[in-house]
């Protein structure tokens, strides 16, 4: 019999095999165990080992838990007995979950205690008297039984806690296998709610096997990989998972479980509903819309309406189901998914109506979408969408996979409806802005064109389609110009107008960045974002309303009480909850001094400017977040007049917080990019725009505008954009003397200078 470390360093076994060999081993093990713990005790029949919880239903992965119960019948030495047998299994290091109890105690606590009760349904005897276990096992599930109900009620309020905690596997781009929506957790909850006597539908028991399956191949996999206990695929190791798991990709990895994730948690919803049906429910048919009727609470086809003469009724009973936040019958779906013809070109008459009904119902939408999408009437309506379905996105923004940020997007933009004169062209936009994303090539460009045929099809007007075609191919526009550009120089403003054309495209942009950034990820949308974006918006419509674009560059930095503090011609450093201002003589380096001891403090930079004036002072400004919460100013201010009057080792204490530094988690499954300088001499009116990407390092800002400085150039302006581990800083630079850089070979002097900087030294 191989032992536990012999079953898992065996790489041919994997998933459910892996498991229920490895369950194998450790029965043979624990037998042994237990037979040596009672090997001298008179009373040994009775005592009996079950295995429960995954261990039970023979689910061991490489660093699960083993959960186990020893039953006793007034075993006087019963907690030595147990220590000889925990103590060898704790000197391995396998972490164990152990009770020891007599049948009555059980049995009761299983009446009370829900995570009791269901860790025994699916126990199973490992040594010991075999008969005593089993008939513990038969009077726990009879308990289990008999409360039926009230365990159902809980049980369902566990899982939506889990839902709220976990998110969901099938749409997250790291989920938690276990616990997240459509999880092996919810396929653990099936198994007990039928036992509790709700039932599955015909066909999904199968379904659900073959789900668990598929979870356990991964599941089994990321524990190998890591080495320790964790539930949770990241991004930075799912190649490696794929690899052990047996698939050719990691892209073909996360759209399997996207596929059983979302097929877990559409099973598992129809259950629960069946738990808690509509209060409101009624047997007697209620006309909804042609074709369409409500019975029991659930959106129902009549009987007699023909699904293959008519395409719109999809919509119809898509459109009802959101409103009233039903669910679509399953028979129904059926009948669609059966007869419903793939839709012609050009659509009927009123379908991109519906279609735009549909997607203003925001939220609600979503679980219709993801209903029709199961059973692939989606692409019958729009062929396009197959390749966004269940894709994942391999960078550190996004928290969905493709389609479901599209989703999200779409609900988030139809909150912000009434800001705009078009909400029908602004769910559109947000429908569409990635859709190019499933096709290779830049998605941007590759989703205008596919725009150009999905608007004809949809028998949109030529101005309608440019406008949707515009919010696609600009729909990152605002976003990147107003956290990377500087917002005071006229060339910026000028150049969005241009692009745009009209304050109505501005204003649907406007909603969509918004839309998109919180349907992106946490990281996406700020506070700080916002607030840069609105003022490049304001700036953009004063001048699409036939404004100067002279009239509205009026300086963010610095404002009047920093000039002030400027005449005085002595270092001062102001402070505020999240960012901090340095006023100074104008020397080479003060910026990058700045930021090296910022680096020092441990905080993160989000953005910074710089002015400097004739008098030969100058000033810079630092938004900066910290990874610990609150900042404390005290010792930063202090390092920071060190720095500015040269009493400070800031290149040592640098390399020594380098050195030490614990690297921080990769957030993509893509390696950055090889470092670059990029210039661009017509995005500014009056300096040189410079962008660097770089790998995140302690000290990065540092160096990079140390290398600056050190070429004679004037930094007038930063934005610093961290990309997971990547970091994109874009730079407004002059001559010592305040003009452009126009000579090439001082410009590739200038790359020279930061790619050292930035490099592995």
């Amino acid at each position: 019999m191989p032992t536990r470390a012999d079953v898992i360093a065996d790489l041919s076994l994997r998933g459910t095999a892996l498991c229920h060999a490895l369950s194998d081993a450790t029965d043979e093990w624990l037998t042994q165990l237990f037979r040596e713990a009672t090997a001298s005790v008179k009373k040994a029949d009775d005592m009996v080992l079950i295995a429960v919880g995954g261990y039970g239903r023979k689910e061991l992965a490489p660093q699960s838990d083993l959960d186990v119960l020893l039953v006793h019948r007034g075993v006087k030495d019963i907690s030595e007995i147990a220590s000889r047998m925990w103590y060898p299994v704790w000197d391995t290091g396998v972490k164990l979950g152990h009770s020891v109890r007599t049948p009555k105690e059980t049995i009761q606590l299983c009446a009370s205690d829900l995570d009791t009760a269901t860790s025994l349904v699916t126990a199973r005897v490992i040594a010991g008297n075999a008969a005593l276990g089993e008939e513990v096992i038969s009077a726990t599930n009879e308990s289990w039984k008999k409360r039926g109900r009230e365990w159902l009620v809980e049980l369902h309020a566990r899982v939506l806690d889990r839902y709220n905690k976990d998110g969901e596997v099938a749409f997250l781009l790291e989920p938690n296998l276990k616990e997240g929506m459509g999880g092996l957790r919810d396929i653990h909850a099936l198994h007990w709610a039928v036992r509790a006597g709700l039932d599955l539908l015909p066909g999904d028991a199968g379904q659900l096997e073959r789900c668990n399956d598929v979870l356990l191949n991964v599941r089994v996999a990321l524990h190998r990989h890591i080495g320790r206990p964790t539930e949770v695929l990241r991004l930075e190791d799912q190649r490696a998972v794929a690899q052990l798991a047996g698939f050719e990709s990691d892209d073909a990895l996360m759209a399997s479980v996207a596929e059983v994730g979302r097929r877990v948690a559409w099973i598992a919803d129809e259950v629960w509903a069946r738990l808690d049906p509509p209060a409101d429910r009624s047997s007697i048919p209620q006309p909804l819309a042609p074709g369409v009727q409500l019975i029991n609470g659930e959106v129902h086809l009549t009987n007699d309406v023909d699904v293959a003469d008519d395409p719109t009724l999809l919509l119809r009973v898509a459109t009802a189901a959101a409103r009233l936040g039903a669910r679509i019958d399953r028979t129904s779906l059926d009948r669609l998914a059966q007869q419903l013809p793939i839709w012609p070109d050009p659509w009927p008459a009123g379908a991109s109506d519906d279609v735009v009904a549909l997607l203003l119902e925001g939220e609600a939408a979503i679980p219709v979408l993801e209903s029709l999408d199961q059973r692939n009437l989606l692409v019958r309506v729009l062929p396009e969408w197959a390749p966004v379905r269940s894709k994942p996105q391999r960078n550190a923004f996004h928290r969905y996979t493709v389609d479901r940020h599209l989703w999200q997007t779409v609900a988030n933009a139809s909150a912000l409806a009434e800001r705009v004169s078009r909400p029908d062209l602004l769910v559109l936009g947000a429908l569409f802005h990635d859709i190019g994303k499933g096709y290779p090539g830049d998605h941007t460009e590759v989703g205008v064109d596919m725009f150009a045929v999905i608007g004809q099809r949809m028998g949109m007007s030529s101005a309608d389609q440019s406008i949707v075609s515009s919010l696609i191919e600009h729909h990152l526009l605002l976003a990147d110009t107003a956290t990377r550009r500087d917002l005071s120089d006229d060339a910026t403003i000028s150049m969005v107008a241009d692009k745009l054309g009209s304050v109505v495209v501005l204003d649907l942009l406007h909603a969509l960045t918004e839309a998109d950034s919180l349907a992106t990820g946490p990281s996406a949308w700020s506070e700080w974002k916002a607030e840069l974006i609105t003022l490049l918006v304001d700036r953009v419509r004063h001048v699409l309303g036939g404004g100067d674009v002279a009239e509205v560059m009026w300086r963010l930095f610095p404002d009047a009480a920093v000039l002030e503090l400027m005449a005085t011609g002595e270092i001062a450093i102001r402070t505020q909850p999240d960012r901090v201002t340095v006023v100074s003589p104008d020397r080479p380096g003060t910026f990058s001094k700045v930021a090296g001891v910022l680096a020092l403090s441990g905080l993160d930079v989000l953005g910074a400017e710089a002015h400097s004036d004739e008098q030969g002072m100058a000033a810079s400004e630092f938004r900066v977040s910290s990874p610990h919460g609150d900042i404390d100013w005290t010792p930063i201010v202090s390092n920071l007049n060190l720095a500015l009057t040269g009493r400070l080792a800031l290149e040592s204490r640098l390399a020594d917080r380098a050195a030490t530094a614990r690297p921080r988690r990769a957030q993509s499954a893509v390696a950055p990019a090889e470092p670059s300088v990029r210039f661009d001499d017509a995005a500014s009116s009056n300096a040189t725009f410079l962008e660097v990407r770089a790998p995140d390092t302690v000290g990065v800002l540092h160096r990079i505008t140390k290398a600056i400085a050190d070429l004679g150039l004037d930094i007038r302006h930063a934005r610093v954009l961290t990309l997971g581990n990547e970091v994109v800083d874009a730079f407004y630079v002059r001559e010592s003397g305040g003009g452009r850089i126009t000579d090439d070979v001082y410009k590739k002097e200038i790359s020279r200078a930061i790619l050292f900087a930035v490099s592995d030294k």
